[in-house]
Order: C-alpha cells, then sequence, then structure tokens
C-alpha cells in the first residue's frame, strides 16, 4: 500500500508525464507545420506577389500598424525549414532594418547588409544560394536616404582624399554612380544613392551564372528601392 507521500509523488511524475506528452505533441505539430506541404513551398509564389507583400508591409510599418508582434510564433517550426518570399541586398546601417521596414516576420526575408548595398561576389555567392536553394522569388537591392557610405565616398571623390584601412574599396564600388550622378546634376547625395541602386539592380539581372537564368525563366524578379529615414516609406525606382 502507497503511504501519502507516495502517492503525492506518483500524482506528481503522472502530471509531469501527461505535460511531457503535451509538449511533445506541440513540438511535432510545430515541426510538421514547417515540412513542404503536399503542394509546393510556401514561397512558390509570383514575383509580383511577393513584391505586393513587401510594400504592404512597409505601409503597415510606415503607419505604425505592424501586423507582426509576436517574434516567438513558430520558432520550432523554422528549426526544420525556411521559406523567405524575398531576399534583401541592404545598407549596414543602424538605422535600417529591413525586416522592420517590411513589417515582416522571421523566416521571412533572406537579408544580406553591406555598407552601400552594392554587389561583390560574396553579396552574390549569398543571393545565389537564396534563389538556387531556398526557392526565392524576388530580389530588392534596397538603398536608403542619407547613406553614411554614400556621403563618404561623394566626399572622398570631391575631396581627392585616400580613407584608411579597406574603405578605398567601397569608394570603388560606389563611385561609378556617383560618376553618372554628376552628369545628371541636382542633389549629389540623393542621386547618387538612387543610381547605386540602379546600377546594382542591373549587375544582378544579368549575374551569371544563376541569377541572370532565373530572372529570363521569370521566377525571379530583381527590383531596386529606397528607403527613407525619416518616413519610413520604401520607394521603388
Amino acid at each position: 500500500m502507497c503511504d501519502p507521500t507516495c502517492s503525492l509523488a506518483r500524482r506528481h511524475w503522472l502530471l509531469a508525464g501527461v505535460a511531457s506528452a503535451a509538449f511533445a505533441g506541440l513540438r511535432l505539430a510545430d515541426a510538421r507545420a514547417a515540412a513542404p506541404p503536399d503542394g509546393p513551398a510556401p514561397n512558390s509564389i509570383h514575383p509580383d506577389e511577393a513584391l505586393a507583400r513587401l510594400m504592404q508591409g512597409n505601409a503597415r510599418y510606415a503607419a505604425n500598424q505592424p501586423a507582426n508582434r509576436d517574434f516567438s510564433a513558430g520558432r520550432v517550426a523554422r528549426v526544420a525549414a525556411q521559406y523567405p518570399i524575398a531576399a534583401i541586398v541592404g545598407c549596414a546601417d543602424s538605422r535600417v532594418a529591413p525586416e522592420l521596414a517590411f513589417d515582416q516576420g522571421p523566416g521571412d526575408i533572406f537579408v544580406v547588409r553591406v555598407a552601400g548595398n552594392f554587389i561583390n561576389d560574396d553579396i552574390l555567392a549569398s543571393l545565389e544560394y537564396g534563389v538556387e536553394y531556398l526557392g526565392v522569388p524576388l530580389i530588392v537591392v534596397l538603398g536608403h536616404s542619407h547613406c553614411g557610405a554614400v556621403e563618404a565616398t561623394v566626399k572622398a571623390v570631391k575631396e581627392g582624399v585616400r580613407l584608411p584601412g579597406h574603405l578605398p574599396e567601397l569608394v570603388r564600388a560606389i563611385e561609378p554612380a556617383l560618376r553618372i550622378a554628376r552628369a545628371q546634376g541636382g542633389d549629389l547625395i540623393e542621386q547618387t544613392t538612387i543610381e547605386n541602386v540602379r546600377l546594382n539592380t542591373n549587375r544582378l539581372m544579368v549575374a551569371r551564372p544563376l541569377v541572370e537564368r532565373y530572372v529570363k525563366s521569370g521566377r525571379v524578379k530583381v527590383v531596386g528601392g529606397i528607403y527613407d529615414l525619416a518616413t519610413g516609406n520604401v520607394r521603388l525606382i
């Protein structure tokens, strides 16, 4: 016969077993949610639909009415797989957070960042991974207003100053956009920012061997945009 202490211990053991089984069931359900469905993957959507989702999210963000607030939702599911609807080539500027700017949750966008949001081999390799293995249907080259990398490039070129360390590499990457902007007139910083996005968008569209192939097939779209620090709005260019 079991004494009161034994009964209490047995009750705790049973409750712990029920809780453990329930938690395991939740984990299993969460993992199943991440598995590819019988049909296409969740991000097997037209590039225009992906772009529409981003722009709708940006409108929510700019209006301070974000839909994504629970960042723990689906955390276990994301261990099994990821299905980003877009890849973002963004600037490393701390004031620009693409996940927030487009009101997307974890796992929704594949972000690659470098000061000046330009394309080099490392950035391209990451984007190739996104389109080849993650099924990303959209790539956005995202510049932003008051970009420090652009401002530093303009200043260095205008004053004939060589920046320290590896910063000259950054200047060399952005200078082609500066040359185009100079020929157009207007605000040099703003125009260089725009031309830098355009140049790198065009480079991606013909980037061999992978991205160009996806673009030509219509499975991937490449667009450029400018994020306004003051308003939070993204303007496509």
